[in-house]
């Protein structure tokens, strides 16, 4: 059996539609009935390293040469790692976009399952096969803090006008941010300014389109960050 990893063709399929006949393993939104593997949702179709599951499509981010995300390691191969980055394309990581020497086969001992990466889009082609590096500087992978969810369309409004609005966050609750273009947004500081920081993206997101916004967001962060006594 020939086996593919990430950046194959792409098959959208709807649930109940056949992935496999059983030889591949079950992944992400997939189930197997009577022995053969099927589609639990509307995505397109995903084999990697032996696994076959789906990538949902619905409000996912679209890809551009040049963005910084923030991605999460889905599926490690003997060559490169599959990382999701909130789209409904797979993005390899290859072994020659790391800053790390790795060995053919050894790719676990650098990143596993889960882990957290700053990355940047390297290519995407016209049928969006997507590749990631992290040959760039400042990215590495992600050691602490927290990881907030946003939609990908309203990141613009959580930088703000010339970095603004995400510059202010940063010296109100004195953590270091980094946002992925992808709608994932790393905050790291002490817990609870950190957790201040990551209500108040939230807030952004929800109230992106009301005026007044940054005084407002000013206003939340003052409020809920408590002076050093001097």
């Amino acid at each position: 059996m020939e086996k593919r990893e990430a950046g194959g063709a792409r098959e959208v399929v709807v649930p109940g539609d056949l992935l496999d006949d059983g030889r591949l393993r079950p992944g992400n939104g997939a189930y197997v009935l009577d022995g053969k593997i099927y589609a639990s949702r509307l995505g397109v179709k995903n084999v990697f390293s032996g696994s076959v599951g789906v990538i949902p499509l619905r409000g996912r981010y679209m890809p551009a040469p040049g963005d910084m995300v923030l991605g999460m390691i889905a599926d490690v191969g003997p060559s490169n790692w599959l990382v999701d980055i909130n789209s409904p394309y797979p993005a390899p990581l290859h072994v020659s976009e790391v800053p790390w020497k790795v060995e053919f086969g050894d790719t676990s001992r650098f990143l596993k399952i889960g882990d957290m990466i700053m990355a940047k889009i390297l290519m995407v082609d016209e049928s969006m096969k997507v590749q990631v590096t992290m040959n760039d500087s400042g990215l590495r992978k992600l050691e602490g803090g927290q990881i907030a969810e946003i939609a990908h369309s309203k990141v613009s409004r959580v930088i703000g006008k010339s970095g603004s609005m995400i510059q202010m966050i940063k010296n109100m609750t004195d953590c270091r941010i980094f946002v992925g273009q992808n709608g994932r947004i790393w905050v790291d500081g002490d817990i609870e300014e950190a957790t201040v920081a990551v209500d108040a993206i939230k807030m952004i997101e929800r109230e992106a389109q009301t005026s007044n916004l940054t005084e407002r967001v000013k206003d939340f962060i003052g409020s809920r960050i408590i002076p050093e006594e001097e």
